[in-house]
């Protein structure tokens, strides 16, 4: 709708404001779609769940409003304070990596915008999700309440230092990479839990882990390049 066509919408018709907004959910649905469909499903993710989580969760929700338009471009955007929301693909590949079953309890570190938070709680889970950065910890924690994600339990604080006193967890994914592995996060996952992360410096690669007693299996995923996890003592 143009500028001259609204203000004559305004002029004669009382829910034209309805109209118009109803008009950009649309949009943001048509584009989601898209996303899912030629950034996702293209790239090779086939969990079911995880395409349907892709599919509901607005990413539109979790960017800072004047980036809305990019938020379902195939890359990741800067949400501020040094942080970024990741590419779609690389959440949907980390929610298939971590095989989420509902009613499971999963620790995640790095909250960020809580765009993976949201996408984790509507494949069922129990999300507890740890962010360092004191102003998106409240923003995010704010943005799960309006859209009712009433099982994300949100915390400002170390990651490193994982949630003891919610462990064991079923499944832990970090957002940030650590240069190694945080023994605190090995010994909070459950005896057969999965652990997926980014791990390294200069060089990073996706790693999953699984828990096989105290033994922990790595498998290489594959490269990526995530902000540095942030130790603070």
């Amino acid at each position: 709708m143009t500028r001259v066509g609204f203000l004559l919408c305004l002029l004669l018709t009382p829910h034209c404001a309805e109209r118009r907004m109803t008009t950009g959910e649309t949009d943001y649905t048509e584009r989601r779609a898209a996303m899912v469909r030629e950034q996702i499903v293209a790239e090779g993710v086939r969990d079911a769940a995880v395409i349907a989580a892709m599919q509901k969760v607005p990413r539109h929700e979790f960017v800072p409003d004047g980036k809305r338009a990019d938020a379902y471009r195939d890359g990741p955007l800067a949400i501020g304070h040094g942080q970024t929301i990741s590419q779609p693909y690389i959440v949907a590949y980390m929610s298939e990596a971590l095989e989420v079953k509902k009613g499971m309890k999963v620790l995640e570190i790095g909250t960020g915008s809580a765009y993976q938070s949201a996408v984790l709680a509507e494949l069922g889970a129990e999300i507890y999700t740890i962010e360092i950065v004191p102003e998106l910890c409240k923003s995010a924690a704010v943005v799960l309440k309006k859209l009712g994600y009433q099982k994300v339990h949100t915390r400002c604080g170390n990651g490193y230092l994982g949630w003891p006193e919610a462990a064991p967890f079923d499944r832990v994914i970090l957002t940030a990479a650590p240069p190694t592995m945080p023994q605190a996060l090995l010994a909070q996952l459950k005896d057969g839990g999965v652990l997926v992360a980014p791990v390294g410096g200069d060089v990073q690669q996706l790693l999953r882990i699984r828990r096989r007693g105290n033994n922990y299996p790595e498998e290489k995923l594959l490269p990526v390049r995530f902000v540095p996890m942030v130790n603070e003592r």
